[in-house]
This record gives structure tokens, sequence and C-alpha cells, in this order.
């Protein structure tokens, strides 16, 4: 079941679980826009997070890109949030990924 989640409550609780939240936030994200975009089959979030520690992070910027493509997918655009999202993820401010991820969750719901 998808659930609208406030993003500012999020970001809240990423900052006082020292990240743990964002975690959970990452697998939910990565579900939710799995299942919008008609990709069920598609690498689950678990799976993601566990690639994401063996690769040392590297594997979650090609995650970026790919949720990048699955929003444009939900929003019905032709646009590159994927590259957006890879840029903003090199920058270190992937949370930023993440809201924008999850606004489009929001609207979809």
């Amino acid at each position: 079941m998808i659930v609208r989640r406030s993003i500012p409550l999020a970001i809240i609780f990423t900052i006082i679980t020292c990240g743990i939240y964002g975690i959970y936030w990452m697998i939910k994200l990565n579900d939710e826009v799995n299942y919008l975009s008609g990709e069920t089959q598609a690498t689950s979030g678990v799976v993601v997070f566990l690639l994401g520690i063996v690769t040392c992070g590297i594997y979650l910027f090609y995650w970026l890109y790919k949720m990048g493509e699955r929003c444009d997918r939900i929003k019905g655009m032709n646009s590159s949030s994927g590259i957006l999202y890879l840029i903003l993820g090199l920058f270190g401010l992937s949370i930023v990924s993440y809201c924008l991820m999850q606004d489009t969750i929001n609207k979809a719901i």
C-alpha cells in the first residue's frame, strides 16, 4: 500500500535518526516508484540497499538515475530527471532526490 508522506517530516526523521530513517525511506521509495511506474519485476528496495553496501555506494548512483527515469514515466513526461538525480547524488544531495521522488509519488496517489 502506498502512503502519502510528508517531505519535511521525512527529512527531520532522517536527521534525528542519523540516517536510519533515510534508509527505510529509500527502500520504500524504490518499491513505490516501481509499483507506480509498472515495473513490478524491477529490483526491490532491500536489494538496492544491499547492492549499495556491497559496491560501496557506486550502485546507488545508477539507482538514482533509473529512479529519475521511472519518475518521469509516472509523470508522463519525457524529461531527464535521471540526470538531475544523478548530479544531486554526486554532490552529496541525495536527500533532495528523495524529496523529488516523494513529491512525484504524493502527486500520483
